[in-house]
C-alpha cells in the first residue's frame, strides 16, 4: 500500500504561480511512477504530468507543457508539480497519483490516489 497526501493548494491570481507538494508513505516510493492529475467541476479527472520511477523520464498533457513542472525527491519521499504562468481554466482539484507503471498512470488508472487539492486561479 501507498499513502498520498498532497498540499500547496490555495487560491492565486492568474499569472501566478503555484507550488503542489504530495508526500508518500508506505512501500518503497522510489519504485513508483508518480503523477499528477486534476479534475475541474463538471469535467472529468484529467492526466496533467507524470515522471517515471525508472529514469525520471516525464510526460505532460499538452495543455501544461511548458508552464508547469514535475520533478521528485526520493529521499524525502515527495513529488512536487512547479505551476507557473496559472490561468481561470487551470482551477482544479489537484490528485497526486502512484503506480509501479507509468502506462497506467497515462491510461488515468494508477493504482493509487491521494485526496486531492484544491487549486482556485482567480481572474
Amino acid at each position: 500500500q501507498v499513502q498520498l497526501v498532497e498540499s500547496g493548494g490555495g487560491l492565486v491570481q492568474a499569472g501566478g504561480s503555484l507550488r503542489l507538494s504530495c508526500t508518500a508513505s508506505g512501500r518503497t516510493f522510489s519504485s513508483y511512477s508518480m503523477g499528477w492529475f486534476r479534475q475541474a467541476p463538471g469535467k472529468e479527472r484529467e492526466f496533467v504530468n507524470a515522471i517515471r520511477w525508472s529514469d525520471g523520464s516525464t510526460h505532460y498533457a499538452a495543455s501544461v507543457q511548458g508552464r508547469f513542472i514535475i520533478s521528485r525527491d526520493n529521499a524525502k519521499n515527495a513529488v512536487y508539480l512547479q505551476m507557473y504562468t496559472l490561468q481561470p481554466e487551470d482551477t482544479a482539484v489537484y490528485y497526486c497519483a502512484a503506480d509501479a507503471d507509468v502506462g497506467k498512470l497515462l491510461d488515468k488508472m494508477p493504482d493509487y490516489w491521494g485526496q486531492g487539492t484544491q487549486v482556485t486561479v482567480s481572474s
